[in-house]
Protein backbone atom coordinates (compact mmCIF):
# COMPACT_ATOMS: atom_id res chain seq x y z
CA UNK A 1 0.00 0.00 0.00
CA UNK A 2 1.55 3.44 -1.03
CA UNK A 3 0.41 5.03 2.49
CA UNK A 4 2.38 8.34 1.96
CA UNK A 5 0.57 8.92 -1.60
CA UNK A 6 -2.70 7.72 -0.18
CA UNK A 7 -2.50 10.07 2.90
CA UNK A 8 -1.57 13.11 0.11
CA UNK A 9 -5.09 12.37 -1.70
CA UNK A 10 -7.05 11.89 1.13
CA UNK A 11 -5.91 15.38 1.97
CA UNK A 12 -7.19 16.56 -1.12
CA UNK A 13 -3.33 17.30 -2.06
CA UNK A 14 -3.66 15.56 -5.64
CA UNK A 15 -0.55 13.94 -6.01
CA UNK A 16 -1.05 11.95 -8.60
CA UNK A 17 -1.78 14.74 -11.38
CA UNK A 18 0.93 16.73 -9.88
CA UNK A 19 3.27 13.46 -10.61
CA UNK A 20 1.66 13.42 -14.13
CA UNK A 21 2.27 17.21 -14.71
CA UNK A 22 5.98 17.20 -13.39
CA UNK A 23 7.02 14.19 -16.12
CA UNK A 24 5.53 16.60 -18.78
CA UNK A 25 7.11 19.44 -17.66
CA UNK A 26 10.64 17.37 -17.61
CA UNK A 27 9.26 16.17 -21.45
CA UNK A 28 9.63 19.86 -22.72
CA UNK A 29 12.92 19.43 -25.15
CA UNK A 30 16.07 21.61 -24.11
CA UNK A 31 15.32 23.96 -27.03
CA UNK A 32 12.05 24.91 -25.70
CA UNK A 33 12.61 25.24 -21.85
CA UNK A 34 13.25 28.98 -22.33
CA UNK A 35 10.17 29.74 -23.52
CA UNK A 36 8.22 27.49 -21.09
CA UNK A 37 9.79 29.16 -18.11
CA UNK A 38 9.34 32.69 -19.76
CA UNK A 39 5.25 32.14 -20.04
CA UNK A 40 5.19 30.43 -16.27
CA UNK A 41 6.57 33.45 -15.40
CA UNK A 42 4.53 35.68 -17.44
CA UNK A 43 1.81 33.95 -16.40
CA UNK A 44 2.48 33.82 -12.20
CA UNK A 45 2.93 37.56 -12.43
CA UNK A 46 -0.48 38.37 -13.88
CA UNK A 47 -2.03 35.89 -11.92
CA UNK A 48 -1.40 37.95 -8.75
CA UNK A 49 -1.43 41.33 -9.58
CA UNK A 50 -5.11 40.29 -11.33
CA UNK A 51 -6.31 38.92 -8.09
CA UNK A 52 -4.26 39.90 -5.13
CA UNK A 53 -4.24 43.12 -3.69
CA UNK A 54 -1.36 42.37 -1.54
CA UNK A 55 1.00 42.09 -4.76
CA UNK A 56 -0.48 44.82 -6.43
CA UNK A 57 0.31 47.15 -4.34
CA UNK A 58 3.84 45.43 -3.10
CA UNK A 59 4.26 45.57 -7.01
CA UNK A 60 3.38 49.35 -7.68
CA UNK A 61 1.59 48.82 -10.83
CA UNK A 62 -1.08 46.43 -12.19
CA UNK A 63 1.00 45.88 -15.70
CA UNK A 64 3.76 43.39 -16.40
CA UNK A 65 6.35 44.41 -19.04
CA UNK A 66 9.28 43.03 -18.37
CA UNK A 67 10.87 40.26 -16.30
CA UNK A 68 13.46 43.31 -14.91
CA UNK A 69 11.15 45.79 -13.61
CA UNK A 70 9.66 43.22 -11.24
CA UNK A 71 10.28 44.00 -7.32
CA UNK A 72 12.56 41.51 -5.69
CA UNK A 73 10.37 40.45 -2.22
CA UNK A 74 12.60 40.37 1.04
CA UNK A 75 11.01 38.08 3.85
CA UNK A 76 10.57 41.48 5.94
CA UNK A 77 7.34 42.11 3.23
CA UNK A 78 5.48 38.93 3.74
CA UNK A 79 5.17 39.81 8.11
CA UNK A 80 1.68 41.29 8.13
CA UNK A 81 -1.29 38.93 8.62
CA UNK A 82 -1.58 35.70 6.30
CA UNK A 83 -5.18 36.71 5.45
CA UNK A 84 -3.88 40.16 3.81
CA UNK A 85 -1.79 37.73 1.68
CA UNK A 86 -3.97 35.79 0.13
CA UNK A 87 -5.22 36.17 -3.40
CA UNK A 88 -9.15 36.19 -3.51
CA UNK A 89 -10.82 32.87 -3.48
CA UNK A 90 -8.15 31.23 -1.32
CA UNK A 91 -8.06 30.54 2.30
CA UNK A 92 -6.75 28.37 5.55
CA UNK A 93 -9.75 26.22 4.55
CA UNK A 94 -8.44 25.41 1.04
CA UNK A 95 -4.91 26.05 0.96
CA UNK A 96 -2.04 24.30 2.57
CA UNK A 97 -0.31 27.06 5.53
CA UNK A 98 3.00 26.54 6.64
CA UNK A 99 5.34 28.08 8.66
CA UNK A 100 9.15 29.32 8.16
CA UNK A 101 11.89 27.81 10.50
CA UNK A 102 12.73 31.69 11.20
CA UNK A 103 16.50 29.75 10.57
CA UNK A 104 17.13 33.55 8.70
CA UNK A 105 16.08 35.26 11.42
CA UNK A 106 12.78 36.13 9.67
CA UNK A 107 9.70 33.91 10.82
CA UNK A 108 6.33 34.51 9.00
CA UNK A 109 3.24 32.23 8.07
CA UNK A 110 2.64 31.23 4.23
CA UNK A 111 0.55 29.69 1.91
CA UNK A 112 0.15 26.95 -1.16
CA UNK A 113 -2.80 25.75 -3.10
CA UNK A 114 -2.89 22.63 -3.23
CA UNK A 115 -2.20 21.55 -6.42
CA UNK A 116 0.56 23.68 -5.71
CA UNK A 117 2.13 21.78 -2.58
CA UNK A 118 1.46 18.05 -4.34
CA UNK A 119 3.81 19.29 -6.99
CA UNK A 120 6.67 20.19 -4.19
CA UNK A 121 6.19 16.26 -3.16
CA UNK A 122 6.37 14.81 -6.68
CA UNK A 123 9.77 16.82 -6.79
CA UNK A 124 10.80 14.71 -3.81
CA UNK A 125 9.07 11.46 -4.99
CA UNK A 126 11.42 12.36 -8.38
CA UNK A 127 14.56 13.51 -7.26
CA UNK A 128 14.78 10.20 -4.55
CA UNK A 129 14.41 8.34 -7.02
CA UNK A 130 17.53 9.09 -8.21
CA UNK A 131 19.00 6.51 -5.54
CA UNK A 132 16.03 4.06 -5.41
CA UNK A 133 14.67 5.46 -2.52
CA UNK A 134 10.68 5.36 -2.29
CA UNK A 135 8.77 7.70 -0.28
CA UNK A 136 6.01 4.82 -0.25
CA UNK A 137 7.76 2.19 0.89
CA UNK A 138 11.53 3.08 2.19
CA UNK A 139 11.94 3.73 5.69
CA UNK A 140 13.30 6.41 7.09
CA UNK A 141 15.32 7.21 9.85
CA UNK A 142 14.40 10.58 10.29
CA UNK A 143 16.47 13.44 12.94
CA UNK A 144 14.16 16.49 13.26
CA UNK A 145 12.82 17.71 15.49
CA UNK A 146 8.86 17.50 16.65
CA UNK A 147 6.34 19.74 18.43
CA UNK A 148 6.07 18.81 22.39
CA UNK A 149 2.09 20.11 22.69
CA UNK A 150 -0.24 17.11 22.63
CA UNK A 151 -1.97 18.22 18.82
CA UNK A 152 1.72 19.18 17.08
CA UNK A 153 2.98 16.14 18.86
CA UNK A 154 0.15 13.63 17.70
CA UNK A 155 -0.23 15.04 13.94
CA UNK A 156 3.73 14.63 13.35
CA UNK A 157 3.28 11.05 14.76
CA UNK A 158 0.71 10.08 12.29
CA UNK A 159 2.57 12.01 9.43
CA UNK A 160 5.43 9.82 10.46
CA UNK A 161 3.70 6.65 10.60
CA UNK A 162 2.03 7.35 6.90
CA UNK A 163 5.37 8.49 5.53
CA UNK A 164 7.51 4.72 5.93
CA UNK A 165 9.65 6.98 8.80
CA UNK A 166 10.99 6.71 12.11
CA UNK A 167 11.49 10.49 14.32
CA UNK A 168 14.62 10.52 16.22
CA UNK A 169 14.10 13.65 18.16
CA UNK A 170 17.39 16.22 17.86
CA UNK A 171 16.71 17.53 21.18
CA UNK A 172 19.00 15.95 23.60
CA UNK A 173 21.72 14.52 21.78
CA UNK A 174 24.44 13.14 24.42
CA UNK A 175 26.05 9.90 24.68
CA UNK A 176 23.20 8.66 26.34
CA UNK A 177 20.44 9.42 23.79
CA UNK A 178 22.76 8.31 20.57
CA UNK A 179 23.09 4.87 22.65
CA UNK A 180 19.36 4.64 22.35
CA UNK A 181 19.52 5.51 18.89
CA UNK A 182 21.92 3.12 18.00
CA UNK A 183 19.86 0.36 19.28
CA UNK A 184 16.48 1.19 16.66
CA UNK A 185 19.22 0.98 13.95
CA UNK A 186 19.32 -2.15 15.75
CA UNK A 187 16.47 -3.65 15.41
CA UNK A 188 14.77 -2.03 12.64
CA UNK A 189 15.61 -2.42 8.38
CA UNK A 190 16.15 1.60 7.87
CA UNK A 191 16.83 2.30 4.14
CA UNK A 192 17.67 5.72 4.46
CA UNK A 193 18.78 9.04 7.17
CA UNK A 194 17.23 12.09 5.96
CA UNK A 195 17.43 15.13 8.71
CA UNK A 196 19.36 18.06 9.87
CA UNK A 197 22.90 17.87 9.12
CA UNK A 198 24.06 19.21 12.04
CA UNK A 199 22.11 16.67 14.24
CA UNK A 200 23.25 13.72 11.62
CA UNK A 201 27.15 14.87 11.85
CA UNK A 202 26.88 14.49 16.15
CA UNK A 203 25.88 10.76 15.60
CA UNK A 204 28.26 10.46 13.36
CA UNK A 205 31.14 11.65 15.42
CA UNK A 206 29.59 9.70 18.48
CA UNK A 207 30.08 6.11 16.12
CA UNK A 208 33.84 7.77 15.21
CA UNK A 209 34.37 7.65 18.92
CA UNK A 210 33.10 4.36 19.47
CA UNK A 211 34.91 2.73 16.56
CA UNK A 212 31.88 1.87 14.38
CA UNK A 213 30.36 1.91 11.14
CA UNK A 214 26.56 2.41 10.91
CA UNK A 215 25.99 -0.02 7.96
CA UNK A 216 27.41 -3.24 9.42
CA UNK A 217 24.52 -2.30 12.10
CA UNK A 218 21.90 -1.91 10.16
CA UNK A 219 22.56 -3.87 7.00
CA UNK A 220 19.65 -2.69 4.94
CA UNK A 221 21.29 1.30 5.24
CA UNK A 222 21.67 2.58 1.56
CA UNK A 223 21.31 6.65 1.86
CA UNK A 224 21.89 9.49 4.33
CA UNK A 225 20.44 13.15 2.99
CA UNK A 226 21.24 16.02 5.10
CA UNK A 227 18.68 19.16 4.70
CA UNK A 228 18.46 22.81 6.59
CA UNK A 229 22.01 23.50 7.27
CA UNK A 230 25.56 23.97 5.00
CA UNK A 231 27.11 20.47 4.19
CA UNK A 232 30.99 20.91 4.32
CA UNK A 233 33.26 18.50 2.78
CA UNK A 234 35.09 17.37 5.36
CA UNK A 235 31.63 16.67 7.48
CA UNK A 236 30.53 14.55 4.31
CA UNK A 237 33.96 12.33 4.68
CA UNK A 238 33.32 11.64 8.56
CA UNK A 239 29.77 10.60 7.58
CA UNK A 240 30.57 8.74 4.85
CA UNK A 241 33.06 6.81 6.93
CA UNK A 242 31.31 6.54 10.16
CA UNK A 243 27.85 5.30 8.02
CA UNK A 244 29.76 3.32 5.33
CA UNK A 245 26.66 4.47 2.86
CA UNK A 246 26.96 7.67 0.51
CA UNK A 247 26.01 11.11 1.80
CA UNK A 248 23.29 13.66 -0.41
CA UNK A 249 23.13 16.95 0.35
CA UNK A 250 19.11 18.16 -0.20
CA UNK A 251 18.51 22.21 -0.40
CA UNK A 252 14.64 23.03 0.61
CA UNK A 253 12.65 25.72 2.08
CA UNK A 254 9.31 25.12 3.45
CA UNK A 255 7.55 28.24 2.08
CA UNK A 256 8.89 26.88 -1.74
CA UNK A 257 9.92 23.14 -1.35
CA UNK A 258 12.40 21.44 -2.51
CA UNK A 259 15.32 23.91 -4.59
CA UNK A 260 18.41 21.55 -5.34
CA UNK A 261 19.00 18.05 -4.69
CA UNK A 262 22.55 16.04 -5.56
CA UNK A 263 22.70 13.98 -8.20
CA UNK A 264 25.09 11.20 -8.63
CA UNK A 265 27.81 13.22 -10.47
CA UNK A 266 27.62 15.34 -6.99
CA UNK A 267 26.35 18.65 -8.91
CA UNK A 268 23.74 20.24 -6.27
CA UNK A 269 20.95 19.92 -9.59
CA UNK A 270 18.48 23.10 -8.96
CA UNK A 271 14.33 22.28 -9.14
CA UNK A 272 13.92 24.00 -12.45
CA UNK A 273 10.86 22.56 -13.31
CA UNK A 274 8.29 24.16 -10.67
CA UNK A 275 10.92 27.71 -9.64
CA UNK A 276 12.93 30.49 -11.53
CA UNK A 277 15.88 30.49 -9.61
CA UNK A 278 18.08 33.57 -10.19
CA UNK A 279 21.14 35.08 -8.35
CA UNK A 280 21.18 39.07 -8.44
CA UNK A 281 23.99 41.27 -7.13
CA UNK A 282 23.29 44.19 -4.21
CA UNK A 283 21.64 45.84 -6.81
CA UNK A 284 19.29 43.26 -8.29
CA UNK A 285 20.72 42.32 -11.62
CA UNK A 286 21.56 38.75 -12.33
CA UNK A 287 25.64 38.19 -11.94
CA UNK A 288 27.21 35.78 -14.71
CA UNK A 289 27.74 31.87 -13.81
CA UNK A 290 30.42 31.04 -11.57
CA UNK A 291 29.78 34.77 -9.74
CA UNK A 292 28.65 34.93 -6.08
CA UNK A 293 25.15 36.54 -5.42
CA UNK A 294 21.52 36.22 -3.56
CA UNK A 295 19.50 33.16 -4.21
CA UNK A 296 16.55 34.66 -5.52
CA UNK A 297 13.38 32.24 -6.13
CA UNK A 298 9.96 32.14 -8.06
CA UNK A 299 7.55 29.88 -7.43
CA UNK A 300 5.92 29.04 -10.85
CA UNK A 301 2.78 27.78 -9.63
CA UNK A 302 1.69 29.14 -6.63
CA UNK A 303 -1.43 30.26 -7.41
CA UNK A 304 -2.46 31.19 -3.85
CA UNK A 305 0.53 33.50 -2.33
CA UNK A 306 3.03 35.15 -4.19
CA UNK A 307 6.63 34.00 -3.94
CA UNK A 308 7.95 35.99 -6.44
CA UNK A 309 11.23 37.32 -7.06
CA UNK A 310 11.52 36.30 -3.59
CA UNK A 311 15.32 36.61 -1.34
CA UNK A 312 15.20 33.23 0.44
CA UNK A 313 18.02 35.20 2.17
CA UNK A 314 21.22 32.63 0.81
CA UNK A 315 23.73 33.38 -1.44
CA UNK A 316 25.36 30.97 -4.12
CA UNK A 317 26.47 30.87 -7.09
CA UNK A 318 25.48 28.75 -10.54
CA UNK A 319 27.91 26.79 -12.20
CA UNK A 320 29.01 27.85 -15.64
CA UNK A 321 27.63 24.91 -17.43
CA UNK A 322 24.12 25.65 -16.19
CA UNK A 323 21.30 25.77 -18.49
CA UNK A 324 17.88 26.93 -18.12
CA UNK A 325 16.53 23.20 -17.76
CA UNK A 326 19.65 21.65 -15.77
CA UNK A 327 20.35 24.60 -13.62
CA UNK A 328 23.32 23.71 -11.34
CA UNK A 329 24.59 25.10 -7.99
CA UNK A 330 28.41 25.81 -7.66
CA UNK A 331 28.22 27.36 -4.44
CA UNK A 332 26.22 27.84 -1.86
CA UNK A 333 26.96 29.76 1.70
CA UNK A 334 25.32 30.02 4.82
CA UNK A 335 22.61 28.40 6.74
CA UNK A 336 25.28 27.15 8.80
CA UNK A 337 24.19 26.28 12.59
CA UNK A 338 26.18 26.13 15.77
CA UNK A 339 25.33 23.94 19.18
CA UNK A 340 24.24 24.71 22.13
CA UNK A 341 25.52 23.08 25.32
CA UNK A 342 23.58 22.49 28.34
CA UNK A 343 24.49 22.60 32.42
CA UNK A 344 22.83 18.94 32.51
CA UNK A 345 24.89 17.87 29.36
CA UNK A 346 22.32 17.85 26.99
CA UNK A 347 23.89 18.55 23.35
CA UNK A 348 21.00 20.53 21.35
CA UNK A 349 21.76 21.78 17.58
CA UNK A 350 20.87 25.87 16.83
CA UNK A 351 17.65 24.31 15.08
CA UNK A 352 16.09 23.81 18.00
CA UNK A 353 15.01 26.94 18.68
CA UNK A 354 13.09 27.11 15.28
CA UNK A 355 10.66 24.62 18.07
CA UNK A 356 10.94 27.47 20.14
CA UNK A 357 10.18 30.33 18.10
CA UNK A 358 7.39 28.42 16.25
CA UNK A 359 5.76 28.39 19.51
CA UNK A 360 5.42 32.09 19.84
CA UNK A 361 5.34 33.67 16.15
CA UNK A 362 2.72 35.92 15.81
CA UNK A 363 0.30 36.45 12.84
CA UNK A 364 0.49 39.84 13.56
CA UNK A 365 4.19 39.99 12.51
CA UNK A 366 5.69 42.31 15.55
CA UNK A 367 8.84 40.04 15.94
CA UNK A 368 10.43 41.15 12.80
CA UNK A 369 13.91 39.26 13.22
CA UNK A 370 15.26 37.53 15.55
CA UNK A 371 18.59 36.25 17.11
CA UNK A 372 19.71 33.55 20.08
CA UNK A 373 22.90 34.13 21.19
CA UNK A 374 24.62 31.69 24.37
CA UNK A 375 26.49 33.71 26.57
CA UNK A 376 27.54 31.18 29.07
CA UNK A 377 26.41 27.40 29.49
CA UNK A 378 23.28 28.34 31.14
CA UNK A 379 22.25 31.42 29.82
CA UNK A 380 21.10 32.53 26.89
CA UNK A 381 19.67 36.25 25.32
CA UNK A 382 17.37 36.87 22.69
CA UNK A 383 17.78 39.57 20.80
CA UNK A 384 14.88 40.66 18.17
CA UNK A 385 13.12 43.51 16.66
CA UNK A 386 9.47 44.73 17.01
CA UNK A 387 7.77 47.47 16.92
CA UNK A 388 7.24 47.26 20.20
CA UNK A 389 9.02 46.16 22.91
CA UNK A 390 8.00 42.40 24.00
CA UNK A 391 5.25 42.66 27.39
CA UNK A 392 6.03 40.47 30.65
CA UNK A 393 3.26 37.46 29.27
CA UNK A 394 5.18 37.16 25.69
CA UNK A 395 8.67 36.77 27.89
CA UNK A 396 7.08 34.35 30.12
CA UNK A 397 5.65 32.70 27.07
CA UNK A 398 9.44 32.13 25.47
CA UNK A 399 10.85 31.38 28.82
CA UNK A 400 8.08 28.67 28.87
CA UNK A 401 9.05 27.33 25.72
CA UNK A 402 12.65 27.20 26.42
CA UNK A 403 12.01 25.46 29.49
CA UNK A 404 10.08 22.81 27.68
CA UNK A 405 12.70 22.21 24.42
CA UNK A 406 16.24 22.69 26.73
CA UNK A 407 15.35 22.46 30.52
CA UNK A 408 14.67 24.24 33.37
CA UNK A 409 17.19 26.80 35.58
CA UNK A 410 17.97 28.40 32.35
CA UNK A 411 18.67 31.93 32.49
CA UNK A 412 17.33 34.30 29.83
CA UNK A 413 17.54 37.82 28.77
CA UNK A 414 16.32 40.20 26.63
CA UNK A 415 17.46 42.99 23.83
CA UNK A 416 14.99 44.90 22.38
CA UNK A 417 16.72 46.35 18.93
CA UNK A 418 15.47 48.76 15.86
CA UNK A 419 18.20 46.54 13.53
CA UNK A 420 20.43 43.27 14.03
CA UNK A 421 23.93 43.25 12.90
CA UNK A 422 23.94 41.33 9.59
CA UNK A 423 27.09 38.95 8.76
CA UNK A 424 29.42 40.33 5.58
CA UNK A 425 26.51 38.20 3.42
CA UNK A 426 23.55 39.52 4.91
CA UNK A 427 22.55 36.59 6.73
CA UNK A 428 21.29 36.22 10.03
CA UNK A 429 22.27 33.06 12.13
CA UNK A 430 18.91 32.54 13.92
CA UNK A 431 21.56 30.66 16.63
CA UNK A 432 25.13 31.48 17.76
CA UNK A 433 27.06 30.62 20.73
CA UNK A 434 29.79 32.41 22.26
CA UNK A 435 30.83 29.95 25.07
Amino acid sequence: MNWFSLSLQLNRFPIKKAKKVLEEIRNIPEEEYKTYVGERKREIVEHHLKHNPFYRDFFGSSEFNTWEEVPVMQKKDLQRPLKERFIKGFNAGNSYVGKTSGSSGHPFIFAKDKFCHALSWAEFYDRYRWYNIDLDKSLQARFYGIPFDQYGYFKERLKDYFGRRYRFPIFNLNDKKMEEFLLKFQKRPFEYINGYTSSILLFAKFLQKKNLVLKNICPSLRLCIVTSEMLFEEDRKLMEKTFGIPIVNEYGASELGLLAFQNNAGELVLNSETLFVEILDETGKAVAPGEEGRIVITSLYNKAHPFIRYDIGDSGALAENSSVKKGILKKLLGRTNDVAFLPSGKVVPGLTFYYVTKTVIENSGNIKEFIVQQTAPGSFKVIYVSEDELKPPQKKKIEAAMETYLEKGLNLSFEHKLLLDRSKRGKLKQFESLV
